[in-house]
């Protein structure tokens, strides 16, 4: 971790307790299935993290890990089931869920995988089909 900005967050129980540190790489709301089935919600609100700004400082013996697939390994507490994070292996990035981090300044972008809503959301953010370009989707924006 470096000198930057650290905010600590953690799970529902508080076993486990991380920090991240700096600014992420991005923000936003995932409207996927997988998110949505996962998160027992209509979207998911995401910070995605360089490995090396999030630490876990205490507790890391009791997260528990899951992966449907190998672009997502879901991550939760084994004492009170509150889940923590998502490491992207494929993108070099770990999704720090934006409620386990409270006090973190949470400024969303956009929204990736907008065609899979069922939610519709009119907040003026671009609505992606899937995921940007650079991050190996279409790039393709759907209206509001």
């Amino acid at each position: 971790m470096s000198s930057e900005a650290v905010v600590q967050g953690g799970c529902f129980c508080g076993a486990v307790q991380l920090e991240v540190a700096g600014a992420p790489e991005a923000m936003g709301y995932c409207h996927c299935e997988s998110c949505r089935h996962w998160s027992a919600g209509p979207v998911n609100a995401f910070s995605l993290w360089k490995p090396e700004a999030v630490k876990v400082t205490r507790g890391a013996d009791k997260i528990g890990s899951y992966a449907k697939t190998d672009n997502s390994h879901r991550k939760w507490c084994t004492q009170c089931g509150g889940h923590i994070m998502t490491d992207h292996p494929a993108m070099g990035l770990i999704d720090v869920y934006a409620a386990v981090i409270p006090d973190f300044d949470y400024r969303p972008a956009l929204h990736v995988f907008y065609s899979e809503s069922v939610l519709p959301i009119r907040d003026g953010l671009p609505k992606m089909q899937d995921v940007p370009a650079e991050m190996g989707g279409s790039g393709e924006t759907l209206p509001e």
